[in-house]
């Protein structure tokens, strides 16, 4: 299965796990919780992903990679205690506790999470002395004489044996016990994340051309290479910080995290390609409406490639003005929750509002210590908290006291806040609109509108956007394009009947 289904299923299990009856014992005992055991090539995001399930599902997460570990750590420490059998004292080996069962109780104590997940990664790649240790581990769920805690889901990841030659192979028994995962490579799904994540055009044009290279593992005589999905992430963040920079992006950079060079190369000379598109056809100025009759010409006449890397353009531009709408709708909603607060409560104006900060502030930093705010929401709570000082400030410099009088004060600067995302809407559809004028004058009703507006829907913050907004050349092209599709498969059915 590919990497978002997995993420699912584990999501899933979490919730089947930490069900409780009437009694408040899990429904699922914990003897019967089996540990998930995802198997997937390097670099695709497993490790990733239990970052996500662990913030979506309001749960703590312990992640360790056990090849770093020698048994000592894993196990514990041995020390001499004295104990009492049949009246007679005996000296007994014990073991302190394990370094990684001390991490579960370390996290529930900093973050207050009594429930989580324990992430083990290559897990199938542990020295022979640590082996049996591991097998112990995921059969009994104790590492020496400390169990893992109950509300405590145990999570492992490993190489298939072809991507690393320290693998080992658990036995029947073993994967008798475990709720097994394999993970396959999958670029449509991984392009629908890269969109949502604003991974660089660049790279997500050129995989949408080239996707045999989106993930590839050889060893040959001459050494390892591979380009994986976690090399291409990495890769567009540097690009992005080294656009900011004016540094270059060369092959030399580019193969520092696509480490096979044949690949290295070839998206070098893309990316030379890509920005000189991007000087060429002015992108912004066509979004601003400014639609050149010789630029739609020679876009028309060019190489494929050329086309989508031009469409490509188009759709990052829009992209970034669909999540900025969202970011500011979602600021919008959080802002107007505290209104309502502020409302609902009495006394000092000013300090209600204060009180409000407050609690917001709070409760941010309540999230920051649990681990459970993604980039984004980290993000939102900064400009809230940040737009909330400023109504503070507005009103203490105004020398406001009065209840009413501050009330209208405020009101009046959270409709700045709403004329502000209202004027983000509008600019979003504009450039959308001409968008489309591009397209169409362009390349009509082609190929290449067909790649255009396959792309708006594969985009998170797009469909958001137009679940609102109403462009009806997107509702006509969609609508052909949802046909010609039910059309094909129909076609496809009727020539496997024939056959």
């Amino acid at each position: 299965m590919n990497i978002k289904r997995a993420k699912q299923e584990i999501k899933n299990t979490i919730q089947a796990y930490l069900l409780k009856d009437e009694f408040g014992n899990y429904v699922i005992p914990s003897i019967r919780q089996r540990p998930v055991l995802l198997i997937g090539a390097p670099g695709i995001g497993k490790t990733q992903v239990m970052e996500q399930i662990a913030r979506e599902c309001q749960v703590g997460l312990v992640a360790y990679t056990i090849t770093h570990h020698t048994r000592q750590s894993a196990v514990g420490l041995p020390f001499i205690s004295k104990k009492e059998y049949g009246g007679r004292e005996y000296s007994v080996t014990e073991y302190t506790m394990s370094e990684i069962v001390a991490s579960i109780y370390n996290k529930i104590e900093e973050t207050g999470l009594k429930e989580g997940i324990l992430f083990i990664d290559e897990i199938n790649c542990v020295s022979e002395t640590l082996a049996p240790t591991m097998l112990q581990f995921l059969q009994c769920k104790t590492f020496g004489n400390h169990k893992i805690p109950e509300g405590w889901l145990i999570a492992a990841a490993g190489n298939p044996p072809e991507y690393n030659k320290s693998v080992r192979e658990f036995d029947i028994v073993t994967l008798d016990r475990l709720k097994l995962i394999q993970v396959e490579p999958d670029f449509g799904v991984w392009k629908e994340y890269a969109v949502r994540e604003s991974i660089h055009p660049a790279i997500i044009s050129y995989l949408s051309v080239k996707e045999q290279n989106f993930c590839r593992i050889e060893t040959t005589v001459d050494g390892k290479f591979f380009a994986t999905p976690r090399g291409w992430e990495d890769l567009s963040r540097l690009i992005e910080v080294y656009e900011q920079l004016h540094l270059p992006v060369d092959r030399d950079v580019i193969v520092q995290y696509i480490q096979f060079p044949a690949i290295a190369k070839d998206f070098a000379n893309y990316l030379e390609l890509y920005y000189k598109y991007e000087n060429d056809y002015q992108v912004d100025a066509i979004l601003r409406g400014e639609i050149r009759e010789e630029l739609c010409e020679k876009v028309s006449r060019a190489p494929f490639d050329e086309k989508l890397s031009v469409i490509s353009l188009l759709l990052t531009r829009l992209g970034t003005a669909f999540r900025t709408v969202t970011e500011e709708e979602q600021r919008l909603e959080m802002l107007m929750e505290y209104l309502k607060t502020y409302r609902e409560q009495e006394g000092d104006g000013p300090a209600r509002l204060n009180d409000i900060l407050a609690a917001v502030s709070a409760q941010w930093e309540e999230k920051k210590r649990e681990e459970l705010l993604s980039r984004a929401d980290d993000r939102r709570y900064r400009k809230v908290i940040g737009e909330l000082e400023n109504w503070c400030r507005t009103i203490r410099s105004r020398d406001l006291k009065d209840p009413e009088e501050t009330w209208t004060a405020v009101k009046e600067l959270f409709a700045g806040v709403r004329d502000q995302y209202e004027q983000s809407w509008d600019e979003a559809g504009e450039m959308l609109e001409h968008g489309f004028d591009f397209m169409e004058a362009a390349f009509g009703d082609s190929q290449e509108m067909v790649v255009f507006v396959t792309n708006l829907n594969t985009s998170y913050y797009c469909v958001r956007f137009l679940q609102e907004y109403e462009c009806q050349r997107y509702y006509q092209y969609n609508k052909k394009l949802l046909f010609e599709d039910r059309e094909g498969e129909l076609k496809k059915r009727i020539s496997a009947y024939l056959d």
